[in-house]
């Protein structure tokens, strides 16, 4: 059976910080890319940056360039997202989705197989 599991979310004030982790059972990760979401209340799902299989290239929606970083630990199973400078804006459920191998849209919500529960990001003073 498979699993996603994020964690790492929480309150946080504008200008801070919070990483994210999305651990797998039932899967090895490496070998899946993994997409990060993020859907706040009244809007659609987004893509917000993606970690291939391949070379683990990394792929992020233009407005959190240079303020988010996605990477993987194999040793643990695991995939963070690093969030810098947060912004109101970026407040949101966060989730994890993972497909094998290489997907051509990569922050494409249909281009993803299997999906965790979400986690709580709330940015505000």
């Amino acid at each position: 059976q498979v699993q996603l599991v994020e964690s790492g979310g929480g309150l946080v004030q504008p200008g801070g910080s919070l990483r994210l982790s999305c651990t797998a059972s039932g899967l090895i990760l490496n070998t899946y890319t993994i997409g990060w979401f993020r859907q706040a209340p009244g809007k659609e799902r987004e893509g917000v940056s993606s970690i291939t299989s391949t070379f683990s290239l990394t792929y992020y929606l233009d407005s959190v360039k240079g303020r988010f970083t996605a990477s993987r630990d194999n040793t643990k199973n695991a995939v963070f997202l690093q969030m810098d400078n947060l912004k109101p804006d970026d407040t949101a459920v966060y989730y994890c989705a993972a497909v094998p191998g290489v997907v051509g849209d990569v922050l494409g919500s249909s281009s993803y197989r299997y999906w965790g529960q979400g986690t709580q990001v709330t940015v505000s003073s």
